[in-house]
């Protein structure tokens, strides 16, 4: 890091300020941009019902079409709102650390939207047949729109966090806080860490969904160890930063 300078909490606030502002504007063009494929969208993630979903409210339908264009709109932002969140917690990066960040942007949208895709495409469609098929012969589930897409939307936008693992190891690599060697030293805690985080993500109990999804989320580690040695080739594996010390 350098030209760190000493800034007021005012300054500081201003500073967030200006950075949120920019990654909202972001968020907005993004979102008008994936109105135009709502529909589409729409049609796709509630596919896998039996039956079309009840709208019992008036403006029911209005707020889900929004929700959905806001989860399109938040993966075209996300290298602009991930880009303003470093520079906020990072402001004294150094040209090359720069030069990395630009590089990783562009990756951030593709995993994001990777990861909405598998959400979408194959975790869903097999959680939803098992809470469908749950007792079926004693309580008949007719979902509303808004309880279904709430659910389904917010399992898409974690699902799309999640799968930016990679490329957060990766620039902890660039920056020489970690190693490919450590990250597997730390394997067989990562498993446990990935199961935690598989149930917690995955929306049934059972264990087929859970490994449906933990197993694409220790292929993402993986990826990562993988990345993480790219990103230190000419480097020895021990030269780590160390903490600073006061």
């Amino acid at each position: 890091m350098s030209n760190d300078v000493e800034l007021t909490i005012w300054e500081h606030l201003a500073e967030l300020r200006s950075r949120m502002l920019k990654a909202f504007i972001a968020l907005i063009i993004g979102t008008a941009i994936s109105v135009v494929f709502t529909p589409q969208a729409l049609a796709l993630l509630i596919s896998p019902l039996a039956r079309p979903p009840q709208a019992i409210h008036p403006t029911e339908t209005f707020i889900v079409y929004f929700r959905i264009a806001l989860i399109g709109g938040a993966a075209i932002a996300m290298p602009v709102i991930v880009y303003q969140a470093i520079r906020f917690v990072m402001p004294g990066l150094l040209p090359e650390e720069k030069k990395y960040l630009y590089f990783l942007l562009p990756g951030v949208t593709i995993f994001f939207i990777g990861g909405i895709a598998f959400a979408a495409l194959i975790m869903l469609p097999a959680a939803i047949s098992f809470m469908q098929g749950f007792l079926a012969d004693l309580i008949e589930n007719q979902w509303t729109l808004d309880n279904y897409i709430a659910f389904v939307t917010r399992v898409l936008f974690w699902m799309g966090i999640v799968f930016q693992t990679p490329l957060l190891m990766f620039f902890l690599a660039k920056l020489n806080l970690v190693t490919a060697k450590k990250l597997s030293r730390f394997r067989k805690y990562a498993i446990i860490v990935i199961a935690v985080i598989a149930a917690l993500v995955t929306p049934t109990p059972d264990p087929v969904n859970m490994m449906i999804v933990m197993v694409p989320l220790y292929l993402l580690y993986e990826v990562g160890v993988i990345l993480a040695r790219i990103a230190r080739i000419g480097k020895p594996d021990d030269e780590v930063k160390a903490p600073a010390t006061t």
